[in-house]
């Protein structure tokens, strides 16, 4: 993640204060498969139109789906199945993959399996994500995972204890605007208490950018 001193995250600020180390950086952190919020998606990378189940039935139960041997995904996780895709793969090649609950409609499951979209389906009312990664390591072979953000999703992997490492871009600016997402959040547990690091290394990047890597300790 990159983020202004003070924890901020919005993409639109980081672009000012930073230059292309988060590629270069993650590059170098050797995880072929990503996932990013559905907010993150949507904006990004989903059709505009969201999905509208003409019969609300849920799924109500866990499956998994999977189209390809290939390890390198673009994980997405859509709780209630709204966004739709233009395709089994993204822009750059590499396939997606859906994390949904078993509340999601069966019309938006049937529609991944039509667009040949990989999916795992887990959770009641929301995704089990401790689930879905034990299920992406045994039915995908998939052991190694970047959490690219936003601040939810990051603070649901926290929550959920499955955050082994942190790489931290630590840009030179400071946003300050209020309403925007910290680089973890969401949690709303008042009274969980942080997670302890431990210092892994710190480089100092061109732009004065600070590369910090942590391990959680467990």
């Amino acid at each position: 993640m990159v983020e202004s001193i003070d924890g901020r995250i919005d993409c639109g600020m980081v672009d000012k204060i930073s230059g292309d180390e988060y590629y270069t950086t993650l590059d170098s952190l050797d995880c072929k498969a990503t996932v990013e919020g559905r907010v993150t998606m949507e904006h990004y990378y989903a059709l505009p139109d969201k999905f509208v189940a003409k019969n609300k039935s849920p799924f109500d139960k866990k499956e998994v789906f999977k189209t390809t041997d290939r390890k390198d995904f673009h994980i997405c996780p859509d709780t209630h199945g709204t966004l739709q895709w233009e395709g089994a793969t993204m822009e750059d090649g590499r396939p997606l993959l859906i994390f949904t609950s078993e509340n999601a409609p069966a019309e938006y499951i049937a529609y991944l399996r039509e667009k040949g979209i990989s999916f795992i389906v887990t959770g009641k009312d929301a995704i089990d994500l401790a689930n879905a990664m034990e299920l992406l390591s045994s039915e995908f072979g998939v052991d190694r995972l970047a959490v690219l953000g936003g601040g939810v999703i990051n603070g649901g992997f926290l929550a959920a204890g499955l955050i082994d490492e942190v790489s931290l871009l630590l840009a030179p600016g400071i946003d300050g605007r209020e309403g925007w997402r910290a680089m973890f959040d969401g949690i709303k547990d008042q009274t969980k208490l942080p997670t302890k690091l431990t210092l892994q290394s710190v480089e100092k990047l061109a732009g004065d950018v600070l590369w910090i890597k942590y391990d959680v300790i467990r």
